[in-house]
């Protein structure tokens, strides 16, 4: 079977190519200067925002901008440390290293717990070492931290599939294109899912 294209290798090429930002001043734990909006809040607000956009989005190219400035935000959650060793695990994954890639993304999910992308990427490494329990909860976890995030569910459709649970990852991708109806290689996706479902059906 031929597979569209994993819908989360955008996020593995900006995260490759993501440069430790500079460090500035924190506030402390729950301090937020005056006059200044909470910056998780102002995330959230701009997240809807780009959401509603990549939903409504008039063709392939919109959509592709809106989604690579949702990743953006999103990155925005890897702190240089931990992009540091998410670059290092991308280089085990992508040099079918994943034990060593494992260990990367468990160092970066200390530091960086609430990031939705080290869970996924872990959650890849678990599914290159065959441990697809394992990988179907991180990409869970992915999903609790960001309910919206369409390559979490696209890649837990995968999961699924491999697992034979076709129904699953139909309804699974489908989820994942009411976030983003114009998902590369979506739609061919979703026509084998369905062909594989109503199989299965018969």
């Amino acid at each position: 079977m031929t597979r569209a294209p994993a819908p989360f290798a955008p996020l593995l090429l900006a995260l490759a190519l993501l440069a430790p930002a500079p460090a500035t001043a924190q506030p402390a734990p729950g301090a937020n200067p005056p006059g200044r909006p909470d910056p998780a809040a102002a995330r959230r607000a701009e997240l809807d925002r780009l959401f509603e956009a990549l939903r409504d989005a008039p063709d392939t190219p919109a959509a592709q901008f809106v989604e690579s400035r949702i990743r953006a935000v999103w990155s925005q959650a890897v702190s240089p440390a931990a992009a540091l060793l998410l670059r290092r695990g991308l280089r085990n994954l992508q040099g079918n290293e994943p034990a060593e890639a494992l260990e990367d993304f468990d160092a970066a999910l200390v530091l960086e717990p609430r990031a939705p992308d080290l869970w996924i990427l872990r959650g890849r490494a678990l599914g290159q070492l065959g441990d697809r329990g394992a990988a179907a909860r991180d990409l869970q976890e992915a999903l609790r931290l960001e309910p919206r995030h369409f390559g979490a569910l696209a890649a837990l459709a995968d999961l699924q599939e491999e697992a034979g649970d076709v129904a699953g990852a139909l309804r699974s991708f489908d989820a994942a294109l009411a976030l983003h109806p114009r998902m590369p290689g979506g739609a061919d996706r979703r026509r084998e899912l369905q062909r594989q479902a109503e199989g299965d059906a018969l």
